[in-house]
C-alpha cells in the first residue's frame, strides 16, 4: 500500500465521518433515528451508491464492529445508575434469557417458512436477530424522559441479552457445520453457563481492579480516560478468549466504575461520549458499506414480512412471557417494552458469523439481518416517542442546566458546576439574590450580564438573559432547575400528567376521604397512601407509576429511596367539573 493510497483512505474515511456528523443535524427535525442516517451514508458510499466503494471484508467488519460495540457498552454501563437495578434487574434478566430464546424460536419458525429453509437454518436466522441492540437502545433512549422502570429495563436488557443471542448463534452454526457433532444438554448448559458466568466474573473482578488502578496511580488528567478505555477493551477480549461474553463483561466494567467514586470521572465520561459517537458513526458506516442494496430487493417481500412478524408477534409474545412474573409492569408498560425491541449493529455482527464459517445461505442470512435492522430502526425507532406518549410512559421533561461540569477536587467529590441562562418568564427575574430559596449547600459563584462578569451579592437583582454559575450536587438539580432552567416545567403539563391534586403519601386514606369528600368502599381507611401505593405497585415504585383504585386514578409524583413521597390524584371528569 503506497502513500497515495493511504492518504486516499484517510480522505475518504474522514469525509464520510464529517458528512455523517453534518447530516445528523437533520435527523431530529425529520424524526429519523440518527443511526439510520449513518447507515444510509454508508450505503450511499457503497457499491450501489454514488460513492461506488466496493467493500466486502467481513473479517475487518467484525473487528471494527466489536471494537465499536465494546466502547459503546463501556460508556452505557458508566452512565447506568446501579440503583436502577433494584427496579429492573430481574425483569431485564428474564427478557435477556427467556425473551431472546422465545423471540429467536418464533422468528426462526417464520423465517424457515418464508425463505424455504430447514428448521435449524430458520432458527439460526431467529437467533441472529433475536437480541435487542445496546447501541440502538442507548442512542435512541438517551435524553428521553421515560418511566424509570421501563427505561432501565430496556437499557439493562440491551446490555445483557447478547450472551444468549451469541450462544444460540454459535451453537446452531456448530450444529449446521457438523451435523454429526454430539451436543447434549450438558454441553449446551455448560456453554451457556460459561458465557454468563465468565462474562460476569471477569466484568466485576476486572472492573474492580481497573477502578483500583485508576484511583491509585497518579496520571495527567487526559490519561485516565485512555486507561479506562484500554483496560475495558482488554477485559472484553480476555473474557471472550476464556469463553465468556465480552459484551456482558465490558458493560459490567462500565457499570462498576461509573457507580464508584472514580478519579477524573467527569473527564472520562466526556472522552467516552465523543468516542461513543465516533464508534456509532464508524460502525454503521462500515455496515452500510458492506451491504449491496440491489441484493435486498430480491428478498424484500419475505424479509418485510419477517421483520413485521418479529415486531408484531415474536417480540410481544416474548415480552409478555418474560414479564409475566412481574406485577409491577402494567399493561401499557408491557406493550411499550414490546414495541421498543430495537435491532441495530449486533444482529448484523452476528450475521457475519455464518459468513466466516462458510455456511450455505450465509449471504442470505446477512441480507435478512440487515433488512430486519433497517425496518426496526425506521418503524420502531422512528415512532419511539409517539409510542411512549400513547403508552403513558413518557414523563414531563425535567428542566436541566445548559451546561454542567464536575469539580474534581478529590476522587469522591460529588460537586459540580451548573450553568443556567435566565429567561424573562422565570419568576426569579427582577428579584434580589437574597430572596431566592436555594437548596442547602449550593452557592451562586458567578453571574454574567452582557458578557461581563459581575460580583453578586445578596442585593444583586437578577435580569433576563443573565447567566448564573451555581455550585451544587446532582441531588440539588430539581430544586435549582425550578429556579433557573432555560426549559421550565410547564405546570399545566405536569398537572395533566400527575393529576388534579398532590397529596403527601404519609396521610391516611381517611384524611383524603374527609378532606375531599371522596367515597371509598375500603374498610381499613387508616392505611396511608404510601402503603396503598406499595400494595398496588410493589416494593420498588418509580416516578410516574400509576394505578386505578376505587374509581380514581393515582400517580406517583415523587419518590426518594424507593419510598413514595407524593401522590397525584386524578378526579373523575364529572367530579372535576363539579369542583
Amino acid at each position: 500500500m503506497d502513500v497515495n493510497t493511504i492518504n486516499s483512505l484517510f480522505l475518504t474515511g474522514a469525509t464520510l465521518i464529517a458528512i455523517s456528523v453534518l447530516i445528523s443535524r437533520a435527523s431530529s427535525k425529520l424524526g429519523v433515528p440518527i443511526l439510520l442516517v449513518f447507515l444510509f451514508v454508508g450505503m450511499m458510499a457503497g457499491e450501489d451508491g454514488p460513492g461506488g466503494i466496493k467493500f466486502d471484508d467481513y473479517s475487518l467488519t467484525y473487528l471494527i464492529s466489536n471494537l465499536a460495540l465494546a466502547i459503546i457498552l463501556l460508556d452505557g454501563g458508566m452512565r447506568t445508575k446501579v440503583s436502577t437495578f433494584k427496579v429492573a434487574f430481574w425483569p431485564s434478566l428474564s427478557l435477556a434469557t427467556i425473551g431472546v430464546a422465545c423471540t429467536a424460536t418464533i422468528t426462526g419458525l417464520m423465517a424457515a417458512w418464508l425463505f424455504d429453509l430447514t428448521l435449524l437454518q430458520g432458527i439460526l436466522v431467529g437467533a441472529i436477530v433475536g437480541s435487542t441492540d445496546a447501541a440502538a437502545v442507548f442512542s435512541l433512549l438517551k435524553g428521553k424522559s421515560l418511566n424509570e422502570r421501563v427505561g432501565a429495563t430496556l437499557e439493562i436488557e440491551s446490555g445483557t441479552n447478547d450472551p444468549m443471542a451469541v450462544f444460540l448463534t454459535v451453537t446452531l452454526i456448530a450444529i449446521l457445520s457438523n451435523p454429526d457433532m454430539d451436543m447434549g444438554m450438558g454441553f449446551l448448559a455448560t456453554s451457556f453457563a460459561m458465557q454468563f458466568g465468565i462474562g460476569t466474573l471477569v466484568g466485576f473482578a476486572g472492573g474492580w481492579l481497573l477502578w483500583s488502578l485508576v484511583n491509585r496511580i497518579l496520571l495527567p488528567e487526559g490519561m485516565y480516560s485512555i486507561l479506562v478505555l484500554s483496560g475495558g477493551i482488554a477485559l472484553f477480549a480476555l473474557s471472550t478468549i476464556l469463553g465468556g461474553s465480552g459484551i456482558l463483561t465490558i458493560y459490567l466494567v462500565g457499570l462498576l466504575i461509573g457507580n464508584k467514586p472514580t478519579c477524573s470521572r467527569h473527564s472520562i465520561l466526556s472522552v467516552l461520549d465523543g468516542m461513543t459517537w465516533l464508534s456509532q458513526i464508524v460502525m454503521f458506516l462500515v455496515l452500510g458499506l458492506l451491504v449491496t442494496p440491489s441484493t435486498l430487493i430480491e428478498i424484500m417481500l419475505p424479509a418485510l414480512a419477517l421483520a413485521f412478524g418479529m415486531i408484531l408477534i415474536a417480540r410481544p409474545i416474548s415480552v409478555w412471557l418474560g414479564l409475566a412474573p412481574f406485577r409491577s409492569f402494567n399493561i401499557r408498560e408491557r406493550w411499550f417494552v414490546s414495541w421498543v425491541g430495537l435491532r441495530g449493529a449486533v444482529p448484523i455482527i452476528l450475521a457475519v458469523f455464518p459468513m466466516m464459517a462458510g455456511l450455505p445461505n450465509a449471504q442470505l442470512y446477512f441480507n435478512i439481518a440487515f433488512f430486519v435492522v433497517m425496518v426496526s430502526l425506521i418503524v420502531q425507532g422512528g415512532t419511539l416517542m409517539k409510542a411512549a406518549s400513547l403508552a403513558n410512559v413518557s414523563l414531563p421533561p425535567k428542566p436541566s442546566p445548559i451546561y454542567r461540569s464536575g469539580i474534581e477536587i478529590f476522587p469522591t467529590s460529588e460537586w459540580e458546576m451548573f450553568v443556567y441562562k435566565l429567561k424573562e418568564e422565570k419568576w426569579c427575574v427582577g428579584e434580589p439574590l437574597k430572596r431566592l430559596t436555594m437548596p442547602d449547600g449550593t452557592r451562586i459563584t458567578a453571574l454574567f450580564r452582557d458578557n461581563t462578569l459581575l460580583h453578586p451579592s445578596g442585593s444583586t437583582v437578577l435580569q433576563a438573559n443573565d447567566t448564573l454559575c451555581v455550585l451544587g450536587q446532582d441531588k440539588d438539580l430539581d430544586a435549582l432547575s425550578e429556579l433557573f432552567s432555560v426549559a421550565p416545567i410547564e405546570q399545566e403539563e405536569v398537572a395533566r400528567f400527575y393529576g388534579d391534586f398532590f397529596l403527601d403519601a404519609t396521610i391516611s386514606i381517611q384524611s383524603v376521604v374527609e378532606h375531599y369528600g371522596i367515597s371509598v368502599s375500603v374498610e381499613d381507611q387508616s392505611m396511608t397512601l404510601k402503603q396503598l401505593a406499595q400494595d398496588q405497585i410493589g416494593p420498588y415504585p418509580v416516578l410516574g407509576d400509576s394505578f386505578d383504585w376505587e374509581g380514581l386514578h393515582w400517580v406517583v409524583a415523587d419518590v426518594q429511596d424507593n419510598e413514595v413521597i407524593t401522590i397525584g390524584l386524578c378526579l373523575p371528569e364529572d367530579e372535576d367539573e363539579a369542583a
